[in-house]
């Protein structure tokens, strides 16, 4: 079967109120920019609303839908490189169905691609949505993701994008276990470039600060090894400074017979070090467990079935 000109790719999770609307958006826009010639790929992320049986039903009407059914919830990435893996297009784009990404963008990006040349043309907000915290949080990431890893990923990203066949390609070579999707993006290389959206806000956010600090550690832990570099540099350097007063103390002792009295700072220097210790062992932990789940090569996500494409 001959292969669509786009395939739009979205990941589905507690999506049912406004998936009939997001259709019907990316149905108009695919039809505008290519005709026929498209596929809108969902990933149920095991939803727990009726997410899927809507989806189902859209396949079963309509033969340019095609539904991954994950085993379970995977997480937002993996769902989405899953999704990637199933669609054929020669271009594909990838936006959130929360409607807060508005399907219209890829007349803009097909544009823009034409235009450069470039395998990815995605977008960016002029500033964060949301309020103080979420806009200083997202900032703080970014700050400290680039610092960490050396990369200099752009701040704001959304998800929405779109890519060529070749680039989706080289971006599904990356079989890590833990994905950190931005990251990956990025690394892959090829010509991206932005382009600036308004992205509408109209939920809170399901990425609590608990989730912002886990996806932070995650993601500098994957693409860096800047933490474990800071543990030698700050043991070296505590070890130069113990040394140091150690010569002090000596000298003190032989040349003014001078004895330190008192047990606080002994105390304080001990609380520090165990303290560092277990947090660098932490840290160390860390890079283990990741190793650990790397070398096990499970699947990062388990298709239990594919509606709507009658040739699988």
């Amino acid at each position: 079967m001959t292969a669509p000109q786009l395939s739009v790719v979205a990941t589905l999770y507690r999506s049912a109120p406004g998936l009939a609307e997001f259709h019907a958006r990316v149905t108009a826009a695919a039809q505008a920019l290519v005709g026929d010639s498209y596929e809108i790929v969902f990933v149920n992320d095991g939803s727990p609303d009726d997410s899927l049986d809507l989806a189902v039903a859209m396949a079963d009407a309509d033969p340019h839908v095609v539904v991954v059914d994950l085993s379970r919830n995977f997480g937002h990435h993996k769902a989405i490189m899953t999704g990637l893996d199933h669609a054929r297009g020669d271009r594909i784009f990838l936006i959130d169905s929360d409607l807060e990404e508005d399907p219209a963008w890829m007349a803009q990006f097909d544009r823009v691609m034409r235009e450069t040349g470039s395998d990815m043309v995605y977008g960016v907000q002029a500033s964060r949505k949301g309020g103080a915290f979420e806009r200083w949080s997202g900032e703080a990431f970014y700050t400290l993701f680039n610092w960490g890893s050396g990369l200099d990923l752009p701040r704001n990203l959304v998800t929405a994008r779109l890519m060529t066949r070749r680039y989706v390609q080289a971006l599904l070579l990356h079989r890590e276990r833990e994905v950190f999707l931005a990251g990956l993006l990025h690394i892959t290389g090829f010509a991206q470039t932005p382009v600036e959206v308004l992205k509408l806000s109209l939920s809170p956010t399901t990425y609590t600060l608990r989730r912002k600090l886990g996806l932070m550690v995650n993601s500098i832990t994957a693409f860096s090894n800047a933490p474990l570099v800071f543990i030698f540099h700050v043991g070296v350097t505590i070890s130069v400074l113990a040394l140091g007063y150690i010569i002090w103390l000596v000298i003190n002792r032989v040349f003014f017979s001078a004895v330190q009295s008192g047990w606080t700072s002994l105390i304080a220097s001990v609380w520090l070090v165990g303290g560092l210790n277990i947090l660098f062992l932490g840290v160390i932990g860390i890079y283990l467990s990741k190793i650990f789940t790397e070398t096990k090569q499970r699947p990062y996500t388990i298709v239990r079935r594919v509606h709507g494409r009658t040739e699988d």
